[in-house]
């Protein structure tokens, strides 16, 4: 079998299974291009680490490409399609110390008003209406940057308040409540964008009528945040980024219940299908962020993994529940 063939296949296979596979088809297709179509018997071990090295990347990306061509090869080698190819060595795992900016709330209120001021040049791609009503969505539902971009506007039903996010990776979705603050945010700008008539399907649109896309985002955001006075200061080299708005939305709903006294055991797992995280873990990493000034002293004591749920050590929530 020719690895082009493999490819296609492989790639046909894993969106049966409901996933997009767009990212991985690119690396495997960058393989191809390297290689050239061979057989997949002649797949070697110097191949593989060449095409790994081929480019300067962080550990995490190279992992990642490593990962995906280690299980590609085990699919055929399974198949006998090719003979079990020998991996080379990986790459020592890097401990992920980043840790997101957590934005306070006179923080969001100084994003939203400074909308206005820095999109008011008439050369920008972005209306203030529009940065305005992403900013509150995505501080209001915790949805990606590209899980709000792709929102049409068949997927808002505001008379009973759901909104339907799709997954970037996945064929699945989402249906999620809304608060009625954001329902009226949002028919707000439908209405807004609707007087100009514009048709694009898209909710969230540039002011040339096209979808709003990722890349538009970066450099006026980065404005926008200026605008704002909002930097970090906990000695990370990185800014905030509209990315930030996502674990900002976790943080902040954490806080709230545990100011409340609700049960967290009960809310976390409801937080992690809002969120459209797969398991729970993704979504108790928050907690050790809840609030941010309190990091070093939860990340003491939190339980570590393989140990006792940190819902049941008494002497974490304790310090909680004195936030």
């Amino acid at each position: 079998m020719k690895l082009s063939e493999g490819i296609g296949h492989y790639v046909l296979f894993k969106r049966a299974a409901g996933l997009k596979y767009q990212t991985e088809e690119s690396t495997l297709l960058g393989f191809l291009v390297l290689l050239g179509d061979v057989q997949l018997s002649e797949v070697m071990t110097q191949d593989v680490l060449t095409f790994l090295n081929s480019q300067p990347s962080v550990t995490f990306s190279w992992r990642r490409k490593y990962r995906l061509l280690m299980y590609f090869f085990e699919y055929w080698a399974v198949r006998e399609a090719m003979p079990t190819l020998l991996m080379p060595n990986p790459r020592p795992k890097v401990r992920q110390t980043f840790v997101p900016h957590i934005y306070s709330r006179e923080h969001i209120h100084s994003l939203l008003k400074a909308t206005f001021k820095s999109q008011k040049r008439y050369s920008c791609l972005i209306s203030p209406q529009t940065f305005r009503t992403l900013i509150l969505l995505l501080y209001g539902t915790g949805a990606t940057v590209g899980e709000a971009l792709g929102l049409g506007l068949t997927d808002m039903d505001l008379k009973t308040g759901m909104l339907t996010i799709h997954n970037n990776r996945s064929d699945r979705s989402r249906r999620i409540p809304i608060c009625s603050d954001l329902q009226n945010a949002i028919r707000g700008y439908v209405a807004w964008r609707s007087s100009l008539q514009i048709h694009c399907d898209r909710l969230f649109v540039k002011n040339d009528g096209y979808a709003l896309i990722t890349t538009s985002l970066i450099i006026n955001f980065r404005k926008l945040r200026k605008i704002a006075c909002i930097t970090r200061h906990d000695g990370s080299k990185s800014q905030p980024t509209m990315q930030d708005l996502r674990p900002t939305f976790a943080v902040h709903r954490i806080t709230s219940w545990i100011r409340n006294g609700a049960d967290l055991n009960r809310m976390l797992p409801a937080l992690a299908v809002y969120m459209g995280h797969a398991g729970l873990a993704s979504t108790q990493k928050y907690l050790l962020m809840t609030p941010e000034r309190f990091r070093r002293e939860l990340n003491k004591l939190s339980p570590m993994p393989g140990k006792e749920r940190w819902r049941e050590d008494k002497v974490l929530m304790t310090f909680l529940a004195s936030l």
